[in-house]
């Protein structure tokens, strides 16, 4: 790789960089537009999704949980475990764009601006990664 283009990598790097704190400032400062509302639970489950790779396999819960709200179902987003969730029971949910969610954080990150915030944090890690493994391209002495 010649140096350009490692330079222009580290510069890549500190551009996404900038732009992933400032779209993290803006994802903490937007105003969320959501409403609180009571929900109650039609079933709860729960998927265990297996992930393999060549060195190791895990596995990940996924927590399904269907709740009843003004005469229709919906599932509720952002579950991170069922406890609290039965059937029949009332519980507090947010409604933002036609999707129920079980607490707020679910909602702000299912904003354009949090996307972004993802894109760009992922973004600034690979190119950091990919910077820091050709920097002894930039002190390569021509022979």
């Amino acid at each position: 790789m010649n140096k350009k283009l490692v330079i222009l990598m580290g510069v890549g790097f500190v551009v996404c960089l900038v732009l992933t704190i400032v779209f993290r400032i803006l994802m903490d400062n937007q105003d969320l537009e959501y409403e609180e509302v009571e929900v109650r639970v039609v079933s709860t489950d729960s998927e265990s999704v297996r992930v393999k790779t060549r060195y190791s396999s895990n596995t990940s819960t996924k927590y399904i949980v269907k709740v009843r709200y003004e005469g229709e179902e919906y599932n509720l987003e952002n579950v991170h475990g069922l406890s609290g969730y039965w059937e029949g029971k009332t519980v507090k949910a947010y409604l933002s764009q036609g999707k129920l969610y079980a607490n707020v954080e679910g909602v702000n990150t299912s904003t354009p601006v949090a996307y972004a915030y993802f894109v760009f944090l992922f973004a600034s890690f690979i190119l950091f990664m990919v910077f820091l493994c050709n920097t002894p391209h930039l002190f390569k002495k021509k022979v």
